[in-house]
């Protein structure tokens, strides 16, 4: 089964000579094009972790010419050419990479008015393929070059979204399987004192988590659409309220709430404890309805804590 990083763009005599990852950023697509566009954006996150980047020349056009230095931690320069082929704002850039030889493609997709990107790199041969996915780490640092674009999105967008982030004493794999099981999620989520029911779960893209949380004599229900997983790095899904049958509805509770909101949570490990960052933000929302989303930020953060008390007490003693 492919990995995230080895996504094929459909074409079938190119597989063996491609590496790919595609990515939801919460972030429209217009900034993301941007961030990737112009060189003093690409100087905070191009190239896997401990790079930094000089850009010499960068002519975003057909024919035009990228000229970098990627400098590597340990003081190693590493000087990149490329001529752009195509370029469709906001929507593809293809660039040729001199040497190693490879064609580039990355497309930027308007999702949930957020950003689906992906980005192909198809080499002349598989065996150079290979040889800079075991020589060079190539899969790694892209995925690396990816985490990065979306650490530099969300310092851009810092005060527009919701972000919590947890450190639990607990392997990031038993975290992830407290997200994508049933049964224990079942256990923890949801805010403090409800009874949580689960209706539906199917943890796969485009597949639904369902349920119903009972507290203080009421029902209210509510509903997740995944949208993508890697595990056990990182969870993206859409979070509404619901009626029985599934279907999105207002939140009863807070006029004006957005009716969907758009989460991604990532699972990063170190000796032995995993921090979960959970990203929210409202997905196609009014300006009315972010402002509403804005004014219960305070009281998410609450209401998170409260649910991730019951993550921590559920992994002290895990039923998976």
């Amino acid at each position: 089964m492919a990995s995230e990083n080895q996504l094929n763009n459909g074409s079938a005599d190119s597989s063996d000579r491609e590496i790919s990852i595609s990515r939801i950023l919460n972030a429209p697509r217009e900034l993301v094009w941007k961030v990737w566009t112009e060189p003093d954006h690409l100087a905070n996150w191009w190239g896997p972790d401990g790079f930094t980047n000089t850009t010499q020349e960068m002519d975003v056009r057909p024919g035009g010419m990228w000229l970098h230095t990627m400098h590597g931690p340990d003081g190693t320069d590493y000087p990149n050419e490329s001529v752009f082929t195509e370029v469709v704002k906001p929507e593809r850039l293809v660039y040729v990479h001199t040497a190693p030889k490879f064609t580039a493609t990355v497309t930027f997709q308007e999702q949930y008015n957020k950003t689906k990107l992906t980005m192909s790199m198809v080499f002349e041969t598989a065996a150079i393929r290979d040889l800079v996915v075991k020589e060079h780490g190539a899969l790694e640092g892209q995925k690396q070059t990816i985490n990065r674009l979306e650490g530099h999105l969300s310092e851009m967008l810092a005060g527009e979204e919701l972000i919590i982030s947890r450190t639990f004493n607990a392997p990031k794999e038993l975290v992830y399987k407290a997200f994508s099981n049933a049964e224990a999620i079942a256990k923890w989520w949801g805010p403090q004192g409800c009874t949580l029911n689960i209706n539906k779960f199917n943890f796969a893209p485009g597949g639904i988590f369902h349920y119903n949380m009972e507290f203080g004599g009421r029902v209210m229900w509510g509903k997740f659409e995944y949208l993508e997983m890697s595990a056990p790095d990182r969870i993206v899904f859409i979070n509404s309220f619901s009626d029985e049958e599934g279907n999105v509805t207002a939140n009863a509770f807070i006029p004006g709430f957005p009716l969907e909101t758009l989460n991604i949570v990532t699972f990063v490990e170190h000796d032995g404890k995993t921090t979960l960052t959970f990203r929210g933000g409202p997905v196609n929302a009014t300006t009315e309805q972010q402002k509403v989303y804005d004014g219960m930020k305070s009281g998410m953060q609450h209401g998170f804590a409260g649910t991730f008390d019951q993550l921590e007490q559920y992994l002290e003693n895990p039923i998976i």
